[in-house]
């Protein structure tokens, strides 16, 4: 597929990191360092000036284009990009917006692009679904909501009953299958005999009540229904009502004024609180430490650091932190933070899907980026129709839907012409997998 990327940042070099393997992309963006860092890390062309530029749009290819991914910072930017190329070609148009606010104009229909992608909705929408399964590093929906792919981290201080037992005898959830083990940077298929050990990084597929006793399994986790948030900025704010349209109670903690006003006015059914949220009293009388998680969204890394340790010493099981820069991934788990979560990846899987075959009904990106999960339909002259789902090569086939009902198979379980499949692979291999089934 011709593809055309606007944007070479954090969402732009994580779209073309997903396709530029199986497509011909071309990347437009103003900065010249950008691009170059892209020119040299993947094949892809590259062209120097703004999506708003009938010229710049042109000069890349866009009237041969079959897609176009408008994903920069500035949101009216990546609107004018769509609607330029919605007049210089028939290419099917994704937008970027950084907010909530242009997500209600398009599922009116009042804004003329095939997707809007807000990565604030996305960024709101991956917390709750690790509120839903608390404990786990990783979690996503597939199947409306049938099957849940997570993936649990095997805590050598607190190892659970099932470590160093064969899968086989490790009485571990029905309706559930393990579908990959990292260990030491390895990716392993794993069979029956093997063996869960302190340190793996575990990927499971299952029904939302097994990933649930996953959870307990793993860190005696619970499901969450009381959020303590810190940053009432734009992240915040939309974290906030996603939660609370679920249900949800949510504590809103802000040091400006103007935005703690502006929050409580917004948001009805939130507490809003004018503090700092790093004054260990006020975490004492407020008992902040009794949330069932705490969500860390400032905007401002080091804060968010500083307050989820600070929480974690206050007595909050589950800490939560949306990260600025990726990179502080790592510091933010080496200080004990549960779980960070990227806009930029949320933002860029959702945009990525429409690069997928038509039969790819969902995909999710996870491990840094270094899985994909497909939920594909096998065709009827696939040569893996009517054989063992293990006799996938380079994947690992966690659930099936078939005739409206939801099978976590075992190995030798066959695959049938119309089946539904959720599989784990590795991003360079989606093609073969697409091609296979």
């Amino acid at each position: 597929m011709r593809v055309v990327v606007v944007g070479a940042g954090q969402v732009g070099h994580t779209v073309v990191k997903s396709l530029a393997e199986a497509h011909e992309c071309t990347v437009i963006d103003i900065d010249e360092a950008r691009l170059e860092a892209l020119s040299h890390a993947y094949d892809v062309r590259i062209a120097r000036g703004s999506g708003t530029s009938r010229e710049t749009l042109l000069e890349a290819g866009v009237a041969d284009a079959e897609l176009v991914l408008a994903c920069t910072s500035r949101d009216e930017v990546n609107l004018v990009t769509a609607m330029l190329a919605r007049r210089l070609s028939s290419a099917r148009t994704v937008v970027r917006a950084t907010g909530m606010d242009y997500l209600d104009a398009w599922r009116a229909g009042d804004l003329d692009v095939d997707l809007l992608v807000s990565t604030a909705f996305e960024t709101a929408s991956a917390v709750v679904r690790v509120l839903h399964v608390p404990g786990a590093r990783h979690v996503d929906f597939f199947a409306g909501g049938e099957v849940v792919v997570l993936g649990v981290d095997i805590r050598e201080e607190r190892p659970p009953r099932f470590a160093g037992r064969r899968l086989r005898d490790a009485d571990l959830p029905a309706a559930s299958r393990v579908v990959a083990v990292v260990r030491d940077g390895q990716w392993i298929r794993p069979t029956a005999q093997e063996v869960l050990r302190p340190g793996d990084w575990v990927i499971v597929m299952a029904s939302l009540a097994a990933a649930r006793a996953w959870s307990r399994l793993v860190t005696g986790a619970e499901p969450v229904d009381d959020v303590a948030l810190f940053g009432a900025g734009r992240r915040g704010t939309a974290i906030a009502r996603v939660l609370l349209d679920r249900g949800l109670s949510v504590r809103l903690i802000e040091p400006d004024a103007a935005r703690a006003r502006a929050a409580a006015a917004a948001l009805d059914g939130a507490r809003v609180f004018h503090a700092t949220g790093l004054d260990p009293a006020f975490l004492r009388r407020e008992r902040v430490g009794a949330a069932g998680a705490a969500v860390f969204a400032s905007g401002d890394d080091p804060r968010n650091l500083y307050a989820a340790v600070l929480a974690k010493a206050h007595g909050v099981d589950l800490t939560l932190t949306v990260l600025e820069d990726p990179a502080a991934a790592e510091v933010f788990e080496a200080a004990g933070v549960d779980v960070t979560i990227d806009p930029g990846d949320e933002t860029a899987e959702k945009m990525a899907r429409f690069t997928f075959d038509e039969r790819t009904h969902q995909m999710a990106m996870l491990g840094d980026d270094r899985f994909e999960v497909l939920d594909l339909t096998v065709r009827p002259d696939s040569r893996f129709a009517h054989g063992p789902v293990d006799a996938l090569p380079g994947a690992g086939v966690g659930a099936i839907v078939r005739d409206g009902a939801v099978l976590f198979p075992g190995g030798e379980d066959e695959l049938r012409p119309g089946d539904r499949v959720v599989v784990l692979t590795e991003p360079d291999r989606v093609p073969a997998i697409e091609h296979d089934l």
